[in-house]
């Protein structure tokens, strides 16, 4: 009897260290993911879920959490109606636009001159030109606030330089006036062009690496066959391998799209949290700051936030579904 009993525990003993193992094996994966998943918990669930909370509520942090007071959709009310948030959903918008369709329209030729007659320093090239994209926006920014200097700026200098030479001056320069140097960062006209600028020097190397790969991945026979038919110089860049890299050109003005709506550093350091005269450089995040740790408006600024998300989401989708099918290389 005692041979018999201990012969039907040990199957018992032995399927629960097998349950066991197995649970461990099945477990493992998420216990390495956890570190991850909580963090991702902590600093992205939880800030949107709060933001949420916050917008509607009104809401002085420096007050402590008890100051919260329900207002409902008042916030959004006040996001839809504001005229400022939506002035500078217009200078972001126009500042993104004209920064994005400029270096687009130089990265696209430059990027194909280098993967096609510059193939010995290509990859010196494209570094070169990637520099500034991995340099910090702040120093970027401190700098090309110096260069557009009134009186002792880069760009000032030069265009007096080139005013004083003789038939370019005359030609070309004839409107600069030494003595009345360009405001760049104060007069309403020359702000946005002037952030814009710095913006297409700044993120132009990363475009120029994906064209350059983007390039690269047409098929040599495809060149070939195109010189066979007699196409040439511009006929091959025109009519082979701009189609050729249509997702690449999809992905990049998506990233353009997203990254200009939520437009900060450039235009909060050259041109203070304002964004200028008459706050002709104030972009639309630069105005969530300023409601939000300026003015102390939680609330609102939740509220704006959600509202700019909901405008990307849409924008995005609208671009998606009059270009996706084309931007993707599909039929």
């Amino acid at each position: 009897m005692t041979v018999s009993t201990h012969s039907n525990e040990m199957p018992a003993e032995q399927s629960w260290q097998n349950r066991w193992a197995n649970m461990k094996v099945t477990l493992a994966p998420y216990g390495f993911l956890s570190p991850a998943i909580i963090l991702f918990l902590i600093f992205n669930i939880f800030p949107l879920l709060f933001a949420a909370f916050m917008s509607f509520h009104l809401w002085k942090p420096s007050e402590g959490l008890g100051a919260m007071t329900f207002v409902g959709w008042e916030n959004y009310y006040y996001a839809i109606t504001d005229e400022l948030i939506y002035k500078s959903l217009y200078n972001t918008i126009f500042m993104g636009v004209l920064s994005g369709v400029t270096m687009h329209l130089i990265a696209i030729p430059v990027a194909y001159i280098l993967a096609t007659y510059i193939k010995r320093f290509r990859n010196l090239f494209t570094g070169a030109f990637f520099m500034p994209f991995v340099t910090s926006t702040v120093a970027v920014a401190l700098v090309f606030t110096n260069m557009y200097g009134e009186n002792f700026g880069l760009f000032n200098s030069l265009l007096a330089t080139f005013h004083e030479m003789p038939v370019i001056g005359s030609l070309l320069f004839f409107w600069v006036d030494p003595e009345n140097p360009i405001r760049w960062l104060i007069d309403v006209a020359f702000i946005k062009p002037s952030i814009a600028g710095m913006q297409v020097w700044k993120f132009f190397g990363f475009q120029v690496v994906i064209y350059v790969s983007g390039y690269l991945t047409i098929s040599s026979e495809i060149i070939e066959a195109a010189e066979v038919d007699g196409c040439t110089g511009f006929g091959k860049f025109w009519h082979i391998a701009l189609p050729s890299i249509r997702p690449f050109i999809f992905f990049c003005i998506t990233l353009n799209l997203i990254g200009a709506l939520n437009m900060f550093e450039e235009p909060f350091v050259m041109l203070g949290k304002t964004g200028g005269t008459d706050s002709a450089g104030l972009t639309i995040s630069m105005y969530m700051y300023l409601v939000g740790w300026v003015w102390e408006d939680f609330g609102t600024a939740s509220a704006m936030s959600w509202f700019l998300f909901a405008f990307i989401g849409v924008v995005t989708g609208i671009y998606f579904l009059l270009f996706g099918k084309k931007g993707l290389g599909d039929s």
